[in-house]
């Protein structure tokens, strides 16, 4: 589906050094790491928003639709949330039927800032699926809500996986239990220029911390 050929400082990229992969559908990635070690840069190369990576070194992304929750909404201010979707491909009952299947049924006519931020997000990844995604690209996103709202978003998200078993998703995060929830494989990125120093699927899901804790102390990074 997807193979990463990211030679990191040799394409100008000050951040990323050598990170290889492959993404097969299906494939539910967590991808943690320091703070500031790159996860974000990495998530950009995947979508083709960093233009320091060529287009030749992130392959099969050009026959892939695409769908990136960004840690901002980014939804258009000005415009309603059915208009929001509209503006990516969605019909008036799609628009509908994606806010309901958010939790957002019945607002539509609200414009963004009129929302909470779970609210916000929850709008943000209507419109990510709207595009009927292949790859959902996932940017901290339950960065700054209260644990009831980044319960509620991360139930939504596995839900939504779990409905569409083919389609893939990598999501950066910082905390351990996110990916003992969505993920059935763990990316660890980590060194200076960053590197992949995991990756692979996860088993028991109650061994994720204890990894992260060996991952995490530079004693055993050759874990």
């Amino acid at each position: 589906m997807l193979e990463l050929r990211i030679a990191g400082r040799d394409f100008g990229q000050p951040v990323l050094g050598e990170v290889f992969a492959t993404v097969a559908r299906g494939d539910r990635i967590c991808l943690l790491g320091p703070s500031g070690i790159g996860k974000t840069t990495l998530l950009n190369a995947i979508a083709g928003l960093d233009k320091s990576v060529p287009d030749e070194a992130v392959i099969g992304r050009d026959k892939l639709r695409v769908g990136y929750l960004f840690q901002e909404h980014r939804l258009l201010p000005w415009r309603s949330l059915d208009a929001n979707l509209k503006l990516v491909g969605a019909s008036d009952q799609e628009a509908e039927s994606l806010l309901e299947q958010v939790g957002l049924s019945g607002y539509g006519h609200y414009l963004p800032d009129q929302l909470s931020l779970g609210m916000a997000r929850r709008a943000a990844l209507a419109r990510c699926l709207a595009v009927k995604p292949d790859l959902l690209l996932l940017d901290e996103p339950f960065a700054s809500l209260d644990p009831v709202m980044a319960g509620e978003l991360k139930a939504l998200i596995a839900g939504i996986l779990d409905s569409c078993p083919e389609m893939a998703m990598i999501c950066v995060t910082h905390d351990g239990g996110d990916a003992e929830i969505l993920a059935n494989r763990l990316w660890y990125l980590d060194g200076k220029p960053a590197r992949l120093q995991w990756d692979d699927a996860i088993g028991e899901p109650g061994l994720i911390d204890g990894l992260l804790g060996a991952l995490r102390d530079p004693d055993l990074a050759g874990l």
